[in-house]
């Protein structure tokens, strides 16, 4: 049985590194959060979404795409039901591009850690990218041990991005660059989220 090496793991860092700068709905959600309501409630957010990305690696290495092959329905019906959920966060915030911002008591719905991890949770194509950097850098069999070594390197990845980006984007004098367009902001976030969204349903 092989045996993951550091030189691997460090491979697998960049590779996850370069992958995860690619705009995408997290991304987008995790960074106007910030600018509306700051840093402390961005955070928790971002750990969901760090979280829900990170267990597509842990479902991968638990066989997931195998299951994906064998009855292609369900990887199917996972991207319709992922993207119906994308469009409907994306009408969410269309809808409530005018509202005012809520006061320090306020908050809003949906940007919380359990919010994140179903945002990421609603695209199942990480599934398919964790698989194939994982079989092309880490050749099978994998022990659990070294399948843990490759969960907690995923994870800490995806932590440190999501945890930077919301602290980056809830700087004092971007959020006032929010304040000041937040109606386009707003409306221009859900009309990528929701693109993505359908495209997730009419692409194969």
């Amino acid at each position: 049985m092989n045996s993951v090496s550091a030189d691997q793991l460090v491979l697998f860092t960049a590779t996850l590194a370069v992958a995860i700068l690619s705009p995408g709905p997290g991304v987008i959600a995790v960074s106007q959060s910030a600018f509306a309501l700051g840093r402390g409630r961005a955070m928790p957010y971002g750990w969901g979404l760090a979280f829900g990305a990170s267990l597509w690696c842990l479902f991968s290495l638990l066989g997931l795409t195998m299951l994906f092959g064998l009855m292609p329905w369900t990887y199917t019906a996972l991207k319709i039901a992922g993207g119906a959920y994308l469009i409907w966060i994306a009408w969410r915030m269309w809808r409530h591009a005018a509202d005012p911002l809520p006061g320090p008591a306020g908050g809003r719905r949906g940007t919380g850690f359990a919010a994140g991890i179903a945002l990421n949770l609603s695209n199942p194509k990480p599934a398919l990218f964790y698989s194939a950097v994982i079989l092309s850098i880490f050749p099978p069999p994998l022990s659990a041990l070294d399948k843990g070594a490759v969960y907690l390197t995923a994870v800490s990845v995806e932590l440190g991005f999501y945890s930077a980006l919301a602290s980056m984007m809830a700087l004092p004098w971007l959020r006032r660059r929010y304040y000041a367009a937040k109606f386009w902001i707003d409306r221009g976030a859900g009309l990528a989220i929701g693109l993505l969204g359908l495209s997730l349903i009419l692409r194969h």
